[in-house]
């Protein structure tokens, strides 16, 4: 790629990205609806469950409060990737979306700008989150830290890109919220956010093992309570890294293929 064509595809993303980034900042409703509303799950589920619900022994010591911790990270960067892929379809109505079609830019430029602003106010708030760990009673290394850091990073992006498909061809936000009812918030509660695999019908357990959010969700797990505490899915880190960095670039090159087909409703 010479010159000319990084600076075709950067300038336009970073101005995309700039600008998913300001209008977060200035509609703090979302900042509540994407961490408040997921920290108030926490509470509720971890107080009214935590004396009911028996985790397996594989879980050792761990408060159900504990253990639904990973999954409360993961509903924030799903709130925050639906939110912000929302603005596609208004985007379209208010026409800017048509208006950036036909600029003089790469298609994926403006797959990378709009998936990468969800991407950073993803990670943003789910960071935060991390600050309450020390609640639980942990604590983490600064390599955990980082490491953790970078599996939020891509699982955010993966979930932004999904939900960049998802928003592309709708017509109204009342369509994605539907499908996000009936898709995504299942989705989340099939990752082992909610519930470990151990024990559950055999069909269950290999919805949770298709289900790419799993291996995410396995990842947090393995980094924050160590290589045998909980784990959604059995064998070698390595497999939930790799699927979870494919199912990024897999739900990236379809939006990527979207976005060039045109298919924007208008």
């Amino acid at each position: 790629m010479n010159q000319s064509s990084s600076a075709g595809l950067l300038f336009p993303s970073l101005s995309l990205w700039w600008r998913e980034v300001i209008r977060f900042l200035r509609q703090r409703s979302r900042v509540f609806g994407a961490l408040g509303q997921p920290l108030i799950f926490w509470l509720l589920l971890g107080a009214g469950l935590g004396g009911v619900f028996k985790l397996p022994e594989s879980a050792g010591e761990m408060s159900y409060l504990e253990y639904l911790f990973p999954g409360i990270l993961i509903l924030v960067v799903l709130f925050t990737a639906i939110f912000s892929t929302i603005s596609i379809i208004e985007d379209r109505q208010s026409g800017f979306l048509q208006s950036v079609l036909v600029a003089p830019m790469p298609r994926s430029g403006i797959v990378f700008g709009k998936v990468l602003g969800g991407t950073t106010l993803a990670l943003g708030q789910a960071v935060l989150l991390l600050v309450a760990v020390p609640i639980l009673g942990l604590s983490i290394s600064v390599a955990q830290f980082f490491e953790m850091v970078l599996i939020l990073l891509t699982v955010s992006f993966a979930l932004t890109g999904l939900g960049y498909v998802i928003a592309w061809p709708m017509e109204s936000t009342q369509g994605f919220h539907a499908i996000m009812n009936v898709f995504l918030i299942p989705m989340w509660l099939l990752s082992g956010a909610f519930f470990p695999a151990e024990g559950l019908p055999v069909w269950l357990v290999w919805i949770m093992y298709i289900n790419p959010l799993t291996y995410g969700m396995d990842l947090i797990r393995h980094t924050l309570y160590g290589a045998a505490a909980a784990r959604t899915v059995p064998g070698p880190i390595w497999v939930s890294w790799g699927i979870t960095i494919l199912f990024a670039v897999v739900v990236f090159l379809i939006a990527v293929y979207f976005t060039r087909s045109r298919k924007t409703g208008d």
